[in-house]
């Protein structure tokens, strides 16, 4: 079975110096610059993980020349906390642009949502033949009560989301396979104490536990554990090397035939190491673009893509792999060809 990708879009926040980002969050702008990153996206007040995602959608959708209503499968993948809890997202998204004919799904696995949507979108297109038409939407909108963008993460965290059309039969962006792996030892990583069923939010305590930043949380869930934090960070490599290979097996190639490996949009330091875990120049990555634009969670897969296809760096016939890991912890890897 062919699938492939017709057409994309996108919807960003505000384009942010690293400069006005550690003013603006009282962050050490030598370290913010150190992370290598030049800009971040911040969406205007009021602007919602579903606005973002509904003018992603729009602008896919326009391209392709493909009305709402004909869609038959809508995927929104997203890391955070949307408008809304006990609300469904992907069905107020499918709501919001009148795709009514579509079964609408919500992938929440963090910043590996966008890639394994591939997976969910050709499993849905085998088991129903009838179906031809999908979108994929991958959206980033940070919670500010909640996660700090400058300094919860490794990277700089922006608003934004991408989408894709994809199309049964179609020539050009074909999906050739995606692994996915899963480890949930490590799936307390990165919860909020509170909010949820075991501790909810209490009105004689108004003030949200915001999540820590990440040598925080590693200190913690590792009890100090030097050796076993280094054990967590050489495996996180491995594993990003291992689901790349799987995939390139189930698809019969050899990481050598990979034009590009897009990551998410990480600093420079995680960019590097990639490189040197999978054995391959550090412009076989797409790191320059995830550096001018910041982390959008599940959509910079997608946004790499875009973006090099655009720029005439990624042409037909060339093999890419959209590579992502996510707090669960999860490992995936998507191959297209161009």
């Amino acid at each position: 079975m062919s699938i492939g990708i017709v057409s994309q879009g996108h919807a960003l926040g505000r384009p942010v110096t690293v400069a006005e980002a550690a003013e603006r969050y009282g962050a050490d702008e030598r370290r913010l610059a150190g992370l290598g990153y030049r800009r971040l996206h911040r969406a205007d007040d009021g602007e919602g993980l579903t606005d973002l995602a509904l003018r992603a959608a729009e602008s896919a959708l326009r391209r392709a020349q493909v009305a709402a209503a004909d869609l038959d499968l809508l995927v929104l993948a997203l890391p955070d906390v949307p408008e809304y809890l006990y609300w469904d997202a992907a069905a107020a998204l499918q709501g919001r642009l009148g795709a009514t004919g579509a079964e609408a799904i919500l992938i929440a696995q963090a910043c590996g949502g966008g890639v394994t949507a591939f997976d969910t979108v050709a499993g849905r297109l085998a088991t129903h033949p009838d179906h031809d038409t999908a979108l994929i939407v991958a959206a980033n909108r940070i919670t500010e009560a909640y996660w700090d963008r400058t300094a919860t993460g490794t990277s700089l965290s922006s608003d934004g989301a991408a989408a894709a059309v994809l199309r049964r039969g179609h020539g050009s962006g074909v999906w050739l396979a995606t692994e996915t792996l899963s480890d949930g030892r490590y799936a307390d990583f990165m919860r909020m104490e509170t909010g949820g069923a075991a501790r909810p939010f209490r009105a004689d305590a108004p003030e949200p536990a915001v999540i820590a930043p990440l040598i925080e949380r590693m200190d913690t869930f590792f009890e100090g554990d030097g050796r076993a934090t280094y054990d967590f960070m050489t495996l996180m490599h491995a594993r990003n090397r291992e689901v790349l290979e799987r995939a390139c097996a189930r698809a019969g190639l050899t990481p050598g035939a990979l034009e590009r490996v897009l990551y998410l949009h990480d600093n420079i330091g995680a960019f590097r190491d990639l490189a040197k875990e999978l054995g391959i120049p550090l412009e076989a990555t797409n790191a320059e673009v995830a550096l001018s634009m910041g982390h959008f969670g599940p959509a910079d897969q997608l946004l790499s893509l875009e973006r090099l296809s655009a720029a005439g760096e990624l042409v037909e016939g060339d093999t890419v792999a959209l590579l992502s890991m996510g707090t669960g912890m999860h490992w995936t890897c998507t191959l297209l060809r161009i």
